[in-house]
């Protein structure tokens, strides 16, 4: 029986002979190069169409190690950056280019041609007030329709539906991120922000440093008192969605938080808290919990958007 990866991932954990896992990671560094280099971006159709590795994410690997572009297969990286783009321009891609990363200056060259090389300046150099007055001039003078937060380390992006994350220090940028870990508490808290700015301004959110993102919403005493006692057969709405949904959503968001508390504060308003964290309450057959990935934010968001436009934000 051949060997299994988990065989050999156990080894190398285990291995205390340096030299030896040097070597055995040395095999390994060599196969991806001979891969990339000398089979796959050598047959073009081939390395457009059918990329020997899965989503092109060698390209990944060489670009979150930090290796330059001198050190990545040229033709292949080409064809990713431009998979990227014809998706961004919502045309046919062999590939929906999810968790794809981007240098800097490519990333800038896509979503922002004709500005990305004074783009590129003002972000290396984090001026900031020429970066925000050209988004600001493609907001509202060229009919672009995105949003954006800065934060210390990130410049978040929302296109429509697709988050964009630029990795200031790195200078590379993370597109359509989907099922990539979110990396950091500042990242988090930076996405909620801007999605709360976007759908729900006066939700409440606070960081707490190496702990949690604190999301505070509410549902107003004027709509609690309107849900009938016990369902019935005139069931408004609000009845329909408290007695039958409302349970199984809160349910559904205990995968996704830390804890959730509900409580009815000095105006009998109900409070609802989510402490929502790196990890999640779902575990790998390792028993370690599963780290919150960008798409997992959506049911959070969802549920706070719902409750935020159907029973808070017409009543207040």
């Amino acid at each position: 029986m051949p060997l299994q990866p988990d065989q050999i991932l156990n080894y190398l954990s285990n291995e205390s002979d340096t030299k030896i896992k040097s070597e055995l990671i040395d095999l390994l560094r060599k196969r991806i190069d001979e891969l990339c280099f000398e089979q796959c971006q050598i047959d073009r159709i081939q390395c457009t169409l059918t990329p020997l590795c899965s989503r092109r994410f060698l390209n990944k690997l060489r670009i979150k190690s930090g290796l330059g572009m001198d050190d990545l297969p040229g033709f292949c990286y080409s064809v990713h950056k431009g998979v990227v783009e014809r998706y961004f321009r919502n045309k046919t891609v062999i590939y929906r280019p999810y968790d794809a990363y981007l240098y800097l200056i490519d990333f800038l060259d896509v979503f922002f041609h004709g500005d990305y090389r004074k783009l590129n300046k003002f972000i290396t150099f984090k001026k900031w007030e020429e970066t925000f007055k050209i988004f600001d001039d493609r907001i509202q003078n060229r009919d672009e329709n995105f949003d954006y937060l800065l934060m210390d380390n990130y410049l978040i992006f929302k296109f429509e539906e697709r988050m964009h994350i630029i990795f200031l220090d790195e200078k590379y940028a993370l597109c359509n991120a989907n099922r990539e870990s979110i990396t950091s508490l500042e990242l988090l808290y930076g996405i909620c922000k801007l999605y709360a700015e976007i759908y729900f301004p006066e939700v409440k959110l606070k960081f707490i440093p190496s702990k949690y993102v604190e999301i505070a919403l509410m549902i107003p005493h004027d709509v609690l008192t309107k849900i009938s006692q016990k369902p019935s057969g005139n069931d408004s709405k609000a009845d329909q969605y408290f007695w039958n949904t409302f349970w199984e959503d809160l349910n559904a968001l205990t995968q996704y938080c830390d804890q959730i508390n509900l409580y009815e504060d000095k105006n009998q308003n109900l409070e609802i808290i989510l402490y929502t964290s790196l990890l999640t309450n779902s575990y790998n057959e390792s028993g370690n919990r599963l780290k919150l990935r960008f798409r997992d934010l959506r049911l959070i968001f969802n549920f706070i958007t719902r409750i935020y436009t159907e029973y808070y934000i017409i009543w207040v």
